[in-house]
């Protein structure tokens, strides 16, 4: 039997050289002294022994056990100590290696056209006027001269919510606002965002317009002109070829849409202006008599006009951009190209 604890010492010590995790450890420790443990099930064999080696033969188990525990003690230490370094080593910080930048967010491309817009149009002393999106037919068509029936009407196509309440389709509703609380001498421009039912490459059911409107009482479409034609100059370009083109709208007489060059090709003609040098860009006009009667201002004293742009479009052709849709995907890949703009 004694030599039976000699042989588990022997079978122990080959076995908890070649461990190395803390799983193998403890199921070395379960196999020799565990509850059907090897040494165990000798203890266990003492009673069936001649009474005169039971002592000796107890004593030897227990040495052994106690060998046993020690050594899984330090063989843990061991294993612990060596998974430390590991970590430690994986884990190395080298705080010579330069800095992670964290990424930095930015402007929305349309944002940013937006914010150019209106700092050009307030350097010429327009101030900004805003207004709900939710409007009332009176003020998004009735008092802008477009009634009940009138053929303008199919020109946008709506958002109703009720019969008498819509989603505006233009911001023009927060110049009848203005007009309504306020006398002239009136210099403002109105940004904000539209709805209109349309998505396709050029259109999607909410876009970013900003228009404007002066009202005194010598007002002239030469002021509307050299307003323009310093704004597009100032977005694009000091050599920016500018033209007016006579157009049809129901809250201004006599209305025009305006052109400048071709900023792809310079005004040599291509697919994006069709082969014409030219590209449209806003509508604007003389306001009509009966927009001012609609807000108690008398057509006999003053004289005014408004101007209307769709952001999206000044920035597609600022920035080469040919899908209007991209504006809004939210794709990182097309809103890095801007980051730095």
């Amino acid at each position: 039997m004694f030599e039976e604890i000699e042989r588990l010492r022997t079978e122990f010590e080959d076995r908890i050289s070649k461990v190395s995790s803390l799983s193998e450890i403890e199921e070395l420790r379960v196999q020799f002294l565990g509850r059907k443990g090897k040494l165990t099930a000798l203890l266990k064999s003492i009673p069936t022994m001649p009474p005169e080696k039971r002592k000796d033969f107890g004593k030897a188990c227990n040495r052994l056990k106690e060998e046993i525990e020690k050594r899984i003690k330090e063989r843990l230490l061991f294993i612990k100590e060596e998974e430390k370094k590991k970590k430690l080593e994986s884990e190395r910080i080298d705080v010579s290696l330069p800095g992670r930048k964290l990424p930095v967010g930015s402007l929305h491309v349309v944002t940013k056209t937006l914010k150019e817009i209106l700092r050009v149009f307030t350097s010429m002393g327009f101030s900004i006027a805003e207004g709900p999106e939710i409007e009332t037919d009176f003020y998004n068509f009735e008092a802008l001269n477009i009634p009940k029936g009138h053929p303008a009407r199919e020109m946008q196509d709506t958002f109703y919510i009720s019969e008498d309440v819509v989603l505006r389709t233009h911001t023009s509703p927060v110049q009848i606002r203005v007009m309504e609380k306020h006398q002239p001498p009136i210099q403002i421009v109105a940004p904000g965002k539209v709805y209109r039912k349309d998505a396709d490459v050029t259109h999607t059911p909410m876009f970013h317009q900003v228009e404007g409107l002066m009202v005194d009482q010598k007002v002239t479409f030469a002021d509307l002109k050299g307003v323009l034609e310093l704004f597009l100059k100032e977005i694009f370009g000091p050599e920016t070829k500018v033209r007016f083109r006579p157009s049809y709208f129901p809250f201004t007489e006599p209305s025009a849409e305006v052109d400048i060059g071709c900023v792809i090709c310079g005004g040599k003609g291509c697919k994006v202006c069709k082969g014409t040098g030219w590209l449209e860009i806003l509508g604007c006009g003389m306001v009509d008599p009966a927009v001012f009667k609609a807000v108690d201002i008398n057509p006999e004293v003053y004289q005014g006009f408004a101007f209307g742009m769709g952001v999206e479009r000044i920035a597609m052709l600022k920035y080469g951009i040919d899908d209007l849709r991209l504006f809004f995907e939210n794709d990182l890949r097309f809103l890095r190209q801007f980051s730095g703009v």
